[in-house]
């Protein structure tokens, strides 16, 4: 019985299943049609449809339980055969092998892809989403998987042991998730295994011995976890290794000397960890390494003498340890050596002559050694040189004149050390040169005047020698100076003028000099000025009345002749001067007519003003039909020409002809005053219905923005507070807004790098004024490209300050954030929040040009490196937490300092690379 019943349900299940052929493509089962009966065929077919039907409900269960987005980018699965959806890939009998959905921006979890449906899987990439939870257990059933995928993600938990079940696994990424735990000694099983990637988490533990039964693998990246404990010696075994990177972990005890068996070494990188002990003599021995970092660890002993045969080096760094040697016998010619740092270490010796012959080399630092000599003139052939850092040594002798030759030269800096005789007038002809330090040596003489060629420069020290005469006037051609100090010289004469004509002066040092005379009257106009010290001089008169001079502490105007001002430890200023009663008698008669004079003169035109005003003021009060009989506006005008009345007629009542913006605040205006010049006139929206105007706090307001003065600000001529209109006049910039700009395809291929970067520098020091230099700091709210507005130089002005605190005066609320919707929520925010120091797990590998413009090709050399440090600073700002983002003065300062320096192409660096740059 239960025979015949078996025949008759596979009667049924043929017949469906002949159903169930003719329903699927003819293509997946034309292996079989060579079949030798219609039951082999069902048979065969049978199998087949059944594997495709799980592997399909597989999928299909796994898609489910992602976020409903996730589910829409793979809207494909469902339709027809899994062999055609997205990111799925099939062999030729139908059966699943790849699964590739890397950087689909997925967001779920692992739990609920059933690894085990899938026996014939080869290779699975979903490296670059968001997943996160564990990694399930039963990945380890897909016995026949080679590449195994799931880097900048979000999983958590432990790695599982599981993974050793994989024996045929080639290539495992976990890098860039938040894993924990220790790293499972079944990961020595995996003996297929080429390349091993588990960096960028948070692993503990030590890394376990059985590693070393990888003998076929050729990359291990460990690096950035928090692993503890020593090198395994069984390291040793793996000799095909050409990659090991173990940097910033917790790694101590002493470089095990099985390390020299791995003889195919390019890329040995061991930096910020806790290795002590001496450093193996036979490093790279066999002469293959390429890159070798042992940086900020505790290594004492000799220099490894395998090094100065190793001529292959293109990067060395084996700055902050406490390694002994002599520098000129320890080391060779590196033809191909672009990065060289031996900076904090005990090196002694002279700088070799032969170093001038590394023509590649773009950054050479040996600064906090015992370095003595002078400095070789033959070390200019080195002109790719972008930095030189000879600082805290015992060189002597004069600076060679050979450096002129260094065109590229951004950073010298030969400070502390023994050096004398003068400056050389040919360092003026480092044009590019952005931060020399020259500070505690012997150097004498005059500051050579053509310093002031070196228009780029942010930071200049030549504090703590014996330099003479007087501060050269051409230091006014510096306009890109943030940083100068010269104190502790023997400096004489008075403070040149031009000194308070750099506009981005933030701190300034001259005390300890022989200075006299009275602080300029261009010092007033010094908005960016943060920190002052005029000390020890023979200083008199009164002080500016700017933030940098009221802040500062006693200690920075003290044994001075005579200095006044408003600040603790200074007299104040005397407001008269009264003469004596025995001078002569056309003294007297002197010091009584000119008061008398001037003030009946300055009656008589108050007067005259006075009347012509109230004449305009009642013309334009009878055109509007105004029945007020107080001052109905207000404005004030820079030259006393901007009235009402004119902006009414030039803009014929605010025809739409003439309005060149539209805003959530008011529309802006092209105005053409009679005295053909140009201004923007914003014309504020009326209030809301039950709202009222309070002018009194309007006028305040405005008195406190009129008072900002700032080259990247846009500037506020005055305004008019009037019944029927309350309008804005502010200068008129030719170039438009940052946003039409970018929106213009011609005008955008034309707004190059350079001038990218020095927009972004603009609002940076915009913003960084207006938070910490005024006296009562403003708040913009409204930041975006709309509100970036352009000269014809493409300089920056940020325009609308203020604005909402404007409108609602009385507003506490000044966190919230205020401006249109569409500023906040753009196409780039997306993009934005994924670059967030909290997110960079599913953005590590991924290259920083993908972000930039493609309208126009990749910068490179000072303009690449620009780009790449404000790209560093911009990733600082978007922390998650508040208190770990830079403020804008410390993002204004960072942002003009050139840190980051290229050591391989702009389109190579990853964004991984651009956060720890």
């Amino acid at each position: 019985m239960a025979y015949l019943l078996d025949k008759k349900l596979s009667a049924v299940f043929e017949v469906l299943l002949r159903i169930a052929i003719a329903l699927v493509p003819l293509s997946h089962f034309a292996a079989f049609a060579l079949a030798n009966s219609t039951t082999s065929l069902v048979a065969a077919a049978a199998g087949d449809v059944g594997k495709e039907w799980k592997e399909a409900e597989a999928l299909l269960n796994w898609r489910a339980s992602l976020d409903n987005q996730s589910q829409t980018l793979l809207s494909s699965w469902g339709e027809g055969s899994p062999c055609k959806w997205v990111g799925i890939r099939c062999d030729e009998a139908g059966s699943l092998t790849g699964l590739n959905l890397s950087s689909f921006g997925l967001i779920g979890t692992l739990s609920n892809l059933s690894f085990s449906s899938f026996p014939d899987l080869i290779a699975i990439d979903l490296s670059r989403n968001s997943l996160y939870g564990n990694i399930p257990d039963q990945i380890g059933n897909i016995s026949k998987l080679t590449l195994l995928n799931l880097a900048h993600n979000d999983l958590s938990e432990t790695i599982t042991s599981s993974i050793g079940r994989l024996s045929r696994l080639s290539y495992l990424d976990f890098s860039s998730n938040q894993l924990s735990g220790r790293i499972p000694s079944e990961i020595g099983l995996l003996r297929a295994l080429l390349s091993l990637a588990l960096d960028t988490n948070s692993l503990t533990g030590s890394i376990p011995t059985s590693i070393g039964n990888l003998g076929k693998l050729y990359e291990l990246d460990l690096f950035d976890n928090k692993l503890s404990g020593s090198i395994p010696t069984t390291i040793g075994n793996l000799t095909k290794l050409i990659d090991l990177k173990l940097m910033v972990n917790k790694l101590s005890g002493s470089i095990p000397p099985e390390i020299n068996n791995l003889t195919n070494l390019r890329n040995l990188v061991l930096g910020s960890n806790e290795f002590t002990g001496h450093l193996s003599q036979y490093i790279c021995h066999a002469g293959s390494l390429v890159h070798f970092s042992i940086s900020n660890n505790h290594f004492t002993g000799p220099i490894p003498k395998g090094l100065k045969n190793c001529t292959t080096l293109i990067r060395i760094r084996l700055d902050g340890n406490q390694l002994v040697g002599n520098i000129t016998e320890d080391f060779s010619i590196y033809r191909n050596l672009i990065y060289m740092d031996l900076s904090y270490n005990n090196l002694y010796g002279e700088l070799s002559s032969k170093w001038g012959q590394c023509h590649n080399l773009t950054s050479l630092k040996v600064s906090n050694n015992k370095i003595s000599g002078n400095i070789p003139p033959e070390l200019s052939g080195a002109t790719q040189l972008v930095e030189l850092d000879l600082s805290s040594n015992h060189l002597m002798g004069k600076i060679p004149v050979e450096l002129r030759r260094l065109k590229s030269l951004i950073t010298l800096l030969l400070s502390d050390n023994q050096i004398s005789g003068k400056i050389p007038s040919e360092i003026g002809m480092l044009s590019r040169m952005k931060n020399l330090n020259l500070a505690g040596n012997n150097l004498s003489g005059l500051i050579p005047k053509e310093l002031g060629d070196c228009s780029n420069l942010l930071f200049l020290n030549l504090s703590r020698n014996i330099l003479e005469g007087s501060i050269f006037s051409e230091i006014g051609r510096l306009n890109s100076l943030e940083n100068l100090d010269l104190s502790m010289n023997a400096l004489i004469g008075k403070i040149p003028p031009q000194l308070g004509d750099l506009p981005r002066l933030e701190i300034l040092n001259i005390s300890h000099n022989n200075l006299s005379g009275s602080i300029p009257s261009t010092f007033h106009d010094i908005s960016s000025l943060t920190s002052i010290d005029i000390s020890y001089n023979d200083q008199e008169g009164p002080i500016p009345n700017l933030k940098a001079f009221r802040d500062a502490p006693n200690e920075a105007f003290q044994n001075n002749k005579g200095l006044c001002g408003n600040v603790i430890g200074l007299k104040a200023c005397p407001q008269m001067i009264h003469n004596p009663l025995h001078r002569k008698g056309n003294n007297y008669v002197i010091i009584i007519l000119v008061p008398l004079l001037g003030t009946l003169f300055l009656i008589f035109i108050t007067f005259q003003v006075s009347h012509k005003c109230s004449q305009r003021v009642m013309k334009i009060e009878n055109k509007l039909t105004s029945t007020q009989n107080d001052d109905l506006f207000a404005i004030w005008s820079f030259d006393g020409k901007m009235v009402y009345e004119n902006i009414i007629e030039a803009t014929e009542e605010f025809s739409s002809k003439y309005c060149i913006g539209l805003g959530g605040s008011g529309s802006v205006y092209k105005v053409e005053l009679p005295t053909s010049q140009v201004v923007a006139v914003k014309k504020l929206h009326s209030l809301p219905s039950g709202e009222t105007f309070n002018q009194k706090a309007f006028i305040s307001e405005i008195h406190a923005l009129t008072e900002i003065r700032h080259r990247n600000i846009v500037k506020l001529y005055g305004f008019c507070a009037h019944p029927r209109h309350s309008l804005l006049v502010y200068e008129f910039l030719e170039g438009g807004s940052l946003l039409q700009l970018l929106k213009n395809e011609e005008r955008a291929k034309a707004f190059e790098w350079i001038k990218r970067v020095n927009v972004i520098k603009g609002v940076a020091n915009a913003l960084s004024y207006m938070h910490h230099d005024c006296s009562t700091p403003i708040i913009h709210r409204d930041i975006s490209s709309k509100n970036v507005l352009l000269d014809i130089e493409y300089e920056a002005h940020i325009s609308d300050f203020g604005i909402a605190r404007l409108l609602k005066p009385d507003s506490s609320n000044w966190t919230t954030l205020a401006g249109p919707m569409d500023t906040w929520l753009q196409h780039p925010g997306d993009l934005i929040l994924s670059l967030s120091p909290s997110a960079t797990f599913t953005t590590h590998n991924m290259p920083l040009n993908d972000l930039l413009d493609k309208r126009l090709s990749l910068p490179t050399n000072e303009v690449a490196s620009d780009l790449l440090h404000i790209a560093n600073i911009a990733i600082a700002c978007l922390h998650t937490s508040a208190q770990s983002r830079p403020t804008m003065q410390q993002v204004s300062q960072e942002i003009s300092t050139q840190k980051a320096h290229l050591v391989k192409p702009l389109h190579m660096i990853t964004l991984g690379e651009v956060v720890t740059v």
